[in-house]
This record gives structure tokens, sequence and C-alpha cells, in this order.
């Protein structure tokens, strides 16, 4: 995997180890020459985790949408800042730049994007791996949501499987890694 997609929120959440996670997973990421592309922000865990990339030496791409860009939020100290129409460029390009997704703790947009590429994934749009690093159970929820899905015959047990989640993010970018290859 030579570029990872991360999505995460554009805030730095309640807790420090959100945070932690953000600057762990970048850490990981540089010392790995794997490229990082994210949203573009300079806000919340966005923020951490590109700094961190480029503090440790490695490459940065944000993709952030004209709007956001407008609104003072595109992150100036990368590698690279691609700015693009709308929300739906921003995922195709994301996509398009990537060989896997990998998902940190945020809100409703960061929940929408790695479903979508999730969808993407299982309609066979792609076939890179995607996982959500489940930082002080922040995902549990989610999981449990998934379970119910499959439960409830929506989704069968092995598709809901190439969702991958883990609580430490070195974890699962080899898990990521074994399937990429």
């Amino acid at each position: 995997m030579k570029s990872i997609a991360v999505f995460c929120g554009s805030q730095k959440g309640a807790k420090e180890s959100y945070a932690d996670a953000a600057r762990a997973l970048g850490g990981l990421l540089a010392a790995s020459n794997t490229t990082l592309i994210y949203g573009g922000g300079k806000v919340g865990l966005m923020g951490i985790l590109a700094d961190t990339v480029m503090e440790k030496g490695g490459k940065v791409i944000g993709v952030i949408p004209k709007k956001l860009m407008d609104m003072e939020v595109g992150h100036q100290g990368i590698t690279e800042l691609i700015t693009v129409k709308d929300m739906h460029e921003r995922k195709a390009m994301m996509n398009d730049l990537s060989d896997a997704f990998v998902c940190l703790p945020g809100g409703v947009g960061t929940l929408e994007e790695v479903f979508e590429v999730f969808t993407w994934s299982r309609i066979g749009y792609h076939n890179k791996p995607c996982g959500l690093i489940n930082v002080d159970g922040f995902y549990d929820p989610l999981i449990h949501m998934l379970q119910h899905t499959v439960q409830e015959g929506f989704i069968s047990a092995e598709s809901a499987s190439d969702l991958l989640f883990d609580n430490d993010a070195a974890s699962l970018l080899k898990r990521m890694e074994e399937i990429a290859v």
C-alpha cells in the first residue's frame, strides 16, 4: 500500500486518546513511506494527522472542496493541497489516489465517507481494504449495529467481515497489507 486515504474528524473529540491515535497513525504512515490521502483540513484530527506525517518526513495529499477552502480550513503546510468542486468530487479523487482506507474517530461526515467506500467495495467498484481504528471502544456501537444487520438478514457475515476493526493502528495496517497483496 503506497497510499492510504484516512477519514477522521474535523474536531479533536472529547478524549486525548483520539488525538494520540491520529499521531500514532501519522507516525506509522511516515515511517512506512505511505502517502497520506485525506480531506485537506488543518483542524481537528485531520490537522493532527497531517501535521504528524509532515513532521516525521512523510508525504501528505489533501483533497478539499472549494467551499471548505473558502472557509479557510485548508492545510497550506502539506505536500499537496488539491481543491475540488464539491464533496462528491473529493471522495472520488480520494478513492482514485488511495490503495486502502482507514477511519479514525469522527462525526457523521467520517461515517458517511467510510460507509460509501465500504459500499463501493461491496458492489465491485474497488477491492481496496477498509478498516476502522476502534480507539477506546469508539466504534463498539457501530460493530454492534453491523452485527445486527447480519442477524436481520440485510448483509452477509462474510460481507460484514470485510470492514476491518482493530484497536491498534499498526495491527490494522498489517491486516490490511495482507489483504491488499
